[in-house]
């Protein structure tokens, strides 16, 4: 399969083995060690399914060896082993005073799936029927300074376009990682070793719509428009199971496998496929493709010719993921067949088990890895949707985390799951968002859903075939209902950020989505909020993911805000001193997202973009102001216009940067045209001696500048002058020097806050009395609060506004 065929480098240095009779020690990086043990003495030099490069330069270590004794030391680690098969007592590896202060020390284990001390996790295959927590596995870090990763049973490939499984016999293969708390260093040599993350198609960052549900071609067109008629965008249009033949006299068997268009749902699928991308909507087929191709199929009998089968008896050609000659007939053939019809990628929907006809060949690793390298010939950005088959599955994305019941305990541990998975460098989950079977109908919990779904990797919504349970926005109750449009719209108006962040993730190895503590290491508050994360390097998400309280109608999450001086709810202009523990409380309507000073954060401007994604040509850039900043803001060249093409004929991603100096109050954006406003969050007051200058002239007179609100942040707008015959031109917007976010006055949103308790109107007069004191100052308010006989709930949404930022000190 030399089509196939894709780029690794397995052999190490030689300068960094150390070997002997039985075992062999690669010194990959200063901080990474393969350790191999074999009973014959021979080892593996082929790439496996978790180490593709092995090629490093080889790093600078001593090696002390004496008849029953040998030490490798560097000045990260000293390891230490017998000479004999490796055991607990006998390989085991300390680490310098710059890896952890208190002496942490590795000793390798017989199990590979023990617990490893403090290992921060990883991920999991799969959240099928999980309802609530399930097991994690190992990450590469762990407050203990290392983690190991055992590769003994994983798939190899061989260099000529296919894949082999491992030798027969005793073998142990395995990698150290001995970063102590630098995570990100960690996660760097994680994908130097394992691959990077590939970038992906910029359209499958939008909205998807799925469900499990026998649907007619025309029902599913009419259903995409009804979206784009309420004006809620979509990206990717799924198609589960039932576009083939299911449950039909022609099908022999359970009919979960199938290659043969469903003639009565889907009579001209061709044009079905017409009418999906003439609304810029990809097409995703779902595949079970473990029953094989049997003699009902379309293309049974072309399989069966190229593959010299004997069709005579209508034998099923089995599903042989271990034989190239089926491979190239199951994607050239059978799936290419589909493609040409109505299919842009496919969802790989394996679940039978991880052994094929070779021992250590799983046959998800196998569709995963062909899948994708299809998907990217003729020079497209490939995408397939499947599960996690291991460590190095990053190279595949996109993730499917499996059928999820519909409960509060689901959502509840998503979150905590989707930012765990960064630390296996596994960073493209998608999730049933708001679940796919069992529970019970409560709107409030899809609502909850879909803003986590906006702020988690990819927003796929989905349920299963129960008439009860589509989620279709406009089928809940009208609260719910405008909440999940409005945030569909929002996850379309980020794609700009998205993009970015997805490029950025490709070239610099990091994941859209990061625990707290991989910035954070020192700081035990950082693991304590597991559900809080990272959303690129500027906005913290901490998801809602329990029911309000009945009484004061608002949810409420832990959160710990991190010592970067203040941060910005972006929902709501609320100012928060960092450094400190608190519970943020917000209605249906909002969730905590912050931004820290100095953010920049690039929006589609359209407060109700189209389907598709596409390179938006008016941008809104978010600016938290009070200190320095910067962003590229990157366009996706394949999603241009012909004239744009023409005007700026570039192979590469178009791109703009925007710079802010705090001190000077100056934000400076070298663009590619477009048409650009900037929303300075949580600045009620323009200043007086504001100028817009393009290309250093000033056209101050031409730009409009207002205080609007975002969607409840009060904020100062920035329309700058469109440009219409410059392609490159340079924004300039001084502000004045050193300018400071406005003390917000909260009595307003306390007020309304309280007005919707339902509780008694003496309990909301004592709380207003200590909100209107005009007289005393915040922390004489905040002991008068905790004094009442007041049940914490009705208490601590006032306190949090009051505390919100200390620099009013009155309200």
């Amino acid at each position: 399969m030399k089509d196939y065929h894709f780029e690794s480098k397995p052999l190490a240095q030689p300068e960094a083995v150390v070997s002997g009779s039985h075992y062999r020690f690669t010194v990959l990086t200063d901080r990474v060690i393969r350790y191999e043990w074999s009973h014959d003495g021979k080892f593996e030099d082929r790439a496996s399914t978790f180490a593709i490069n092995r090629n490093f330069p080889a790093p600078k270590f001593q090696v002390v060896e004496r008849n029953d004794e040998l030490e490798i030391i560097n000045e990260y680690f000293h390891l230490s082993y017998d000479k004999k098969r490796f055991s607990p007592s006998g390989l085991l590896c300390s680490f310098a005073a710059k890896i952890t202060l208190w002496g942490s020390q590795w000793r390798y284990d017989d199990d590979p799936n023990a617990p490893q001390g403090q290992n921060l996790g990883g991920t999991a295959r799969t959240l099928d029927g999980c309802d609530g927590r399930c097991e994690l596995g190992l990450g590469v870090i762990s407050r203990d300074g290392y983690a190991a990763i055992d590769d003994s049973k994983s798939m190899l490939f061989d260099g000529q376009g296919f894949v082999a499984g491992r030798r027969p016999g005793d073998r142990i293969d395995g990698y150290l990682f001995c970063h102590g708390h630098d995570y990100k260093a960690a996660i760097r040599d994680l994908y130097a070793l394992s691959g990077k993350q590939p970038l992906l198609p910029r359209w499958c960052l939008g909205n998807w719509w799925s469900r499990y549900y026998k649907y007619h071609q025309d029902e599913y067109i009419g259903l995409m428009d009804e979206f784009t008629k309420n004006e809620v965008p979509l990206s990717v249009a799924v198609v589960d199971m039932d576009w083939h033949l299911v449950r039909d006299p022609r099908v022999p068997h359970a009919g979960w496998t199938g290659y043969t268009w469903d003639d009565k749902l889907f009579p001209k699928p061709e044009i079905f496929g017409r009418e999906m991308h003439s609304r810029n909507l990809k097409i995703t087929l779902n595949d079970h493709p473990h029953h094989g191709i049997h003699h009902h199929e379309d293309s049974y009998e072309e399989m069966a010719k190229f593959l010299d089968f004997d069709t005579s008896q209508k034998n099923p050609i089995l599903f042989d993921p271990t034989s190239p000659k089926f491979m190239e007939a199951y994607l050239t053939i059978l799936h290419r067949n589909l493609e040409k019809v109505a299919c842009d990628f496919w969802w790989i929907d394996w679940q039978q088990g991880s052994h094929t006809k070779v021992p250590g060949i799983d046959p998800l690793w196998l569709l995963n890895h062909f899948h994708f390298l299809d998907n990217a010939l003729g020079g497209k950005r490939p995408i397939i949707f499947s599960r996690y088959a291991g460590p190095g599955s990053h190279r595949y994305p996109v993730g499917f985390s499996g059928d999820t019941v519909t409960t509060w305990a689901s959502l509840e541990f998503q979150p905590e799951f989707t930012a765990t998975a960064s630390n296996i460098g596994y960073g493209w989950w998608s999730h049933d968002i708001g679940g796919h079977f069992g529970g019970c109908r409560d709107d409030e919990l899809v609502a909850r859903w879909v803003q986590f779904g906006v702020f988690s990797p990819m927003m796929r919504l989905h349920s299963g075939d129960s008439r009860w349970s589509s989620k279709e926005p406009w089928l809940y109750r009208k609260e719910s209902e405008v909440i999940i449009e409005k945030y569909m719209r929002l996850r379309h108006r980020m794609i700009p950020y998205l993009y970015t962040r997805n490029v950025l993730a490709s070239t610099e190895d990091m994941p859209l989505i990061q625990p707290m503590y991989w910035l954070y290491p020192a700081r035990n508050e950082a693991y304590s909020v597991p559900n809080q994360y990272f959303f690129g390097p500027e906005l913290i998400v901490a998801p809602i993911v329990r029911p309000r309280d009945k009484r004061t109608n608002l949810g409420w999450v832990d959160v710990w805000l991190p010592p970067m001086h203040r941060h910005v709810d972006i929902f709501t202009g609320t100012v928060y001193d960092g450094d400190r523990e608190l519970k943020m409380y917000r209605p249906l309507h909002e969730i905590p997202v912050v931004a820290h000073e100095g953010s920049i954060i690039p929006f589609d401007a359209n407060a109700t973009p189209g389907n598709g994604g596409m390179n938006p040509e008016h941008f809104e850039v978010l600016v938290v102001i009070g200190r320095n900043g910067q962003t590229s803001i990157l366009e996706d060249p394949a999603d241009d216009s012909d004239q744009v093409k023409k005007e700026s004929p570039s192979t590469g991603e178009r791109g703009s940067l925007v710079q802010y100096h705090q001190d000077k109050g100056e934000l400076t954006a070298h663009v590619t045209g477009r048409t650009w406003t900037f929303r300075f969050l949580a600045i009620t007051e323009v200043p007086k001696d504001l100028k817009v200058l393009i290309d250093g002239k000033d056209r101050t007179a031409d730009a409009k500048v207002s205080i609007e609100k975002f969607p409840d942040t009060p904020s100062m707008l920035v329309h700058v002058p469109y440009v219409p015959a410059l392609d490159k031109y340079t924004i300039t917007i001084l502000l004045g020097p050193d300018p400071q976010l406005s003390v917000l006055d909260h009595r307003a949103r306390i007020e309304k806050l309280l007005l919707d308790y339902q509780t008694e109107f003496e309990i909301k007069d004592r709380l207003w009395s200590i909100v209107d004191d005009r007289k005393s100052a915040i922390n004489v308010k905040i002991g008068k609060l905790m004094s009442l006989s007041v049940d914490e709930r009705l208490t601590e949404p006032v306190a949090e506004l009051l505390l919100s930022d200390v620099r009013g000190v009155h309200l």
